[in-house]
């Protein structure tokens, strides 16, 4: 059997059995929603990372440093910067300890800043579920090329949209997971996700750069533009614009970015699982490591393997492809298949990540505020898995309309960063910020 194969259903079966697992130690809302704020600083480091290193890092970033080189690391950077002034809301968040953003917004502002925020999030979440699911698809039909004649022959697929095949089993395997044992299946997943990644991203580095020929073998193969601060950022039609379009293409990528991570809302459902404000700190600290670390061995495994493959006619159609490709085809078979494998468990862990967001939204903020206020636990549950499902589903649907992994991201977090993250920055901060401003400041945003 293909050795690819295999490691795809070791895989799967690992993150089934890690979600299984877990069931029964869900029984109250705040089980399904934040683990039953029991996560030690260990486990919330991992989810933490796997939540923010997606498809947005793994496929949108891979493309970006396939076309502009280093210059790339503009994109995380902007989370970087975020990092730093996450270190000091972190304990603010865990002393808050409720479920969601909009908590939030409604204890600071009022019930329409609840609401508006989230439909905001709903609809930035959902996109960024979608193109996980669209970069799963992309890698299913890496490994299986046999997918697209099946889409064409048998389900009658457009051979334009033939990944679409691939696109809808990884939502399937995506809305299982989050559906089985919610914050407590996701947070236990990330950990066998992160130590995957990350060790098979170390080993990965130091062979792509020997099968190119070292640094001036890389040199040799690609622009000059790939090892300088902006890259081909500057290039409009082939002709270079100078150093202002440059800085502001730069910055089109560090903005959405920095704000997202301040308000990222799968981020403070993390903090309010923690066990105590105490692990909450310790947990960004290793998160500030841990995304520098991994995010830039990320951009580099993309840069090596523009550097073997920057001609290749089929990753040139599909830059985005670029790190599984590049596992595929410029690796020895065992590390291909392990970097490959590590890259669509990141896919499923992050789409579980943004698909349980929005579905502890729809429960929280609408149907036990709103809805049904005395409901059961049972019923809350039941409700949950439900909306899981039904969000899955939107978001497969976005995925099949975009065509672009970058452009969607992008989308995504512009949503997010102008209609949540000032008025939760100001939640945090200042005590000046009014509910009529709050409201008005979503709606412009969204």
């Amino acid at each position: 059997m293909n050795l690819y194969i295999i490691v795809l259903a070791v895989i799967v079966l690992v993150l089934l059995g890690v979600s299984i697992s877990r069931i029964r130690t869900v029984k109250t809302k705040a089980d399904f929603l934040v683990a039953g704020r029991s996560l030690p600083a260990y486990v919330l480091v991992a989810t933490l990372l796997s939540s923010w290193i997606g498809a947005g890092s793994l496929f949108a970033g891979a493309e970006n440093a396939f076309k502009n080189g280093f210059a790339a690391l503009w994109q995380p950077a902007g989370g970087w910067a975020g990092l730093l002034i996450i270190y000091f809301v972190a304990p603010r968040a865990r002393k808050f300890a409720q479920y969601t953003v909009p908590d939030l917004l409604e204890t600071r502002y009022n019930a329409t800043a609840r609401v508006l925020g989230t439909i905001a999030i709903l609809f930035a979440y959902t996109a960024i579920t979608s193109y996980q699911f669209k970069g799963g698809g992309d890698i299913l039909h890496l490994i299986f090329p046999s997918l697209d004649q099946v889409a064409v022959q048998t389900f009658h697929f457009a051979p334009a949209n033939t990944h679409a095949l691939g696109m809808i089993i990884i939502a399937t395997f995506v809305i299982t997971f989050t559906a089985l044992a919610g914050m407590a299946s996701v947070a236990y997943m990330d950990v066998v996700i992160g130590l995957l990644i990350t060790v098979t991203s170390f080993i990965a580095v130091p062979m792509l750069l020997s099968h190119v020929g070292g640094w001036s073998g890389l040199h040799e193969k690609l622009p000059p533009e790939y090892f300088t601060w902006f890259g081909r950022f500057g290039y409009v039609n082939g002709v270079n614009q100078g150093l202002g379009t440059a800085f502001t293409k730069a910055w089109d990528f560090f903005l959405p970015t920095f704000l997202l991570m301040l308000g990222n809302q799968s981020m403070y459902q993390k903090f309010f699982s923690a066990k105590t404000e105490k692990d909450a700190r310790h947990a960004v600290v290793g998160w500030i490591v841990g995304t520098f670390v991994l995010e830039t061995l990320i951009v580099a495994i993309a840069v090596f393997g523009a550097g073997l493959f920057l001609h290749d006619p089929e990753l040139s159609l599909r830059p985005r492809e670029t790190i599984p490709f590049t596992a595929r085809h410029g690796l020895p078979t065992l590390i291909g298949a392990l970097l490959l494998g590590a890259v669509f468990a990141k896919v499923i862990s992050t789409g579980n990540n943004y698909l349980f967001s929005p579905a502890t939204n729809l429960v929280n903020d609408v149907y036990t505020r709103f809805i049904n206020k005395n409901a059961s636990h049972r019923n809350i549950l039941l409700v949950s898995r439900v909306l899981v499902v039904l969000l899955g589903v939107f978001a497969l649907l976005q995925g099949a309309v975009w065509t672009s992994i970058l452009a969607m991201a992008l989308y995504a977090y512009t949503i997010y960063s102008a209609a949540i993250t000032p008025v939760v920055m100001g939640a945090f901060f200042s005590k000046r910020v009014t509910a009529a401003g709050a409201v008005t400041s979503i709606l412009l945003g969204t």
